[in-house]
């Protein structure tokens, strides 16, 4: 994707953008998106089962296309016994983990306000190139641990107070780079969440992951991506496993032709699929 910039007026550290420019050296710029970067990658179609475990020792054992897993915990041997399985692998591309190995590479500036019922992640200044940095690092780690996709999370910090002043175009710039670059290694990406900017990303992500739609009321505006061929995977939460089926029941077949999981919150091992 080639992207050109145009000098515009500069503006305070302090204050965003105006929609249509992005900070680039302290100034705001005039934003033109170039062509997705085109790749031969994985891009599942509506109906393509699936597991989403990021947390404790992964059940292998689950007859599905693709598993969702965790980028830095995930072990070699389960990705050994994964390998007649498509993985994706998950890791945050817009707030910081302290606990991550890779915590220290960024910039202590780029670091803002904690996410809300998350109080030790931190949104990221994705404008910051020391955190575009980091995250190529991580997509090329993706590669070197034979993952076939990404699912970058966290990539709507514009939409939260995240303390910085980031405006809609400049996650739109944001996004579109995760997803090129996820591309240039050949590897398959996912947009998750960010309802508000479906339409104009569509066209960089080959599927999407969406939590909670219909508790929201929000699985039609995912119509962008079923009615282009493409899956969206798609998760609603209970507190108690116990109350699974129950949540099964109400909510499989909400929404465009989503892949409907139900989980708990902390994404271990429970499996619950719509049928």
């Amino acid at each position: 994707m080639w992207v050109f910039f145009l000098l515009a007026a500069c503006t305070s550290g302090d204050e965003p953008c105006p929609e249509g420019e992005v900070r680039a050296q302290g100034e705001c710029v005039r934003y033109t998106a170039g062509d997705p970067v085109q790749a031969l990658v994985w891009s599942p179609a509506p109906g393509t089962p699936w597991q989403w475990q990021l947390t404790g020792a992964v059940d292998t054992s689950l007859d599905v296309d693709m598993y969702d897993v965790d980028l830095f915990n995930v072990t070699d041997a389960e990705l050994t016994a994964l390998s007649d399985r498509l993985v994706v692998c998950y890791f945050s591309a817009g707030s910081w983990e302290g606990w991550r190995a890779d915590a220290e590479d960024f910039p202590e500036e780029s670091l803002g306000r904690a996410l809300d019922g998350w109080s030790d992640e931190r949104w990221l200044d994705h404008t910051d190139p020391g955190v575009r940095a980091v995250m190529e690092d991580r997509l090329d780690l993706a590669v070197a641990r034979g993952c076939d996709g990404v699912e970058p999370d966290n990539m709507d910090g514009y939409d939260n107070r995240s303390g910085f002043p980031m405006n809609a175009t400049e996650q739109l710039d944001y996004n579109r780079f995760i997803a090129d670059e996820a591309h240039r290694r050949g590897l398959s990406v996912g947009l998750k969440n960010d309802l508000g900017q479906l339409e104009a990303l569509e066209p960089w992500f080959d599927w999407g992951l969406n939590e909670e739609c219909a508790a929201y009321d929000e699985c039609d505006r995912l119509a962008v991506f079923t009615g282009s061929g493409k899956a969206v995977f798609h998760t609603e939460y209970v507190d108690d496993w116990s109350d699974a089926p129950a949540l099964a029941e109400e909510m499989c077949g909400v929404g465009p032709d989503l892949d409907t999981l139900i989980k708990t919150w902390d994404l271990g091992p429970e499996y619950l699929a719509c049928e």
